[in-house]
């Protein structure tokens, strides 16, 4: 239920759906498992997991939606080496040469035929919308899983407008800022890892875990050129997270005090658990965004 990871999207406008609507228009794209000859399988399941049947749980005027996604897993070795075996074969018994063309075709009836004795690799992803504050957040730390899902909900109600959002000034510009002249900004702690890329032509990269940030070492690498693009960061001790100058928030951990609050619910009714914890979360994880805009001066509409 916790979200891990946060990729966040700005709706261009309303979301004019309730949600007994999102869900009977999300029905229309359930999961399904992947048939023998299929390599892959996406579709909507229970917000709630367990237990639950409804796709879209609501709560406060939010919406919780969880998407599963099966993948066939081909390893491109295996692959290689057995289109290799055909193509050999064909060149030796009719002592002629396989071309690129053919050998495409050869490669598409390789994979077919090792589908069915694939492993699958499941997995599942939750996107909170919260159309009052007209924001959409995936819990993934993937761009490419992020658009597949929000393309899938595009699907289902016809259209969905939203962008990455894009602020006035640079989140590298500002976190190197940070760190240089020891101004965080208030409600946030700085933690012990950040990331500092060389923009220009060397394009080198220096990884800090475990140490001071506001050394004199981390200060020098930023006066001599580079820019801060990851900075792990606390918030009003609510939670821990590292921030990328994409916006995305990876790694993130919600303090034990927070995670427990329900705990009293967790032996009396699982549903009533996940309902209060998303009720918890989802405020706290629109708050936070607002404030991550704000510090970098706000979204530019440009």
């Amino acid at each position: 239920m916790w979200f891990r990871n946060l990729r966040a999207y700005r709706m261009t406008r309303g979301l004019e759906l309730t949600a007994e609507q999102l869900e009977e228009q999300l029905s229309k794209r359930l999961f399904r498992p992947c048939t023998p000859a299929q390599p892959l399988a996406v579709g909507w399941v229970p917000a709630l997991g367990e237990g639950s049947e409804v796709l879209v749980h609501a709560a406060d005027g939010r919406f919780l939606l969880c998407l599963r996604r099966e993948e066939k897993i081909l390893p491109a070795s295996v692959v290689r080496d057995l289109l290799k075996e055909r193509v050999e074969g064909i060149e030796a018994q009719q002592g002629r040469k396989v071309y690129r063309k053919e050998k495409l075709a050869l490669k598409d009836e390789v994979i077919q035929d090792c589908l069915p004795r694939a492993f699958s690799r499941h997995g599942e992803l939750r996107l909170l919308i919260d159309p009052q504050a007209r924001w959409v957040f995936v819990d993934t730390a993937s761009a490419p899983r992020a658009e597949e899902a929000l393309n899938l909900l595009r699907e289902g109600i016809g259209t969905f407008p939203v962008v990455p959002p894009q602020t006035v000034h640079a989140p590298s510009a500002a976190m190197s800022g940070w760190l240089t002249n020891a101004s965080l900004p208030e409600e946030f702690m700085l933690r012990d890892e950040c990331e500092l890329r060389d923009l220009g032509e060397q394009a080198a990269i220096v990884r800090c875990r475990g140490v001071e940030l506001l050394s004199d070492e981390i200060r020098q690498h930023i006066q001599g050129g580079m820019q801060v693009v990851r900075v792990s960061l606390g918030w009003k001790e609510q939670l821990t997270f590292v921030l990328g100058d994409d916006l995305c928030l990876r790694r993130m951990k919600f303090a034990d005090a927070l995670v427990k609050e329900n705990d009293e619910l967790m032996d009396e009714d699982r549903l009533a658990r996940l309902d209060a914890d998303f009720a918890l979360m989802a405020p706290a994880l629109t708050a936070l965004q607002d404030r991550l805009i704000a510090l970098f001066g706000g979204e530019d509409d440009a």
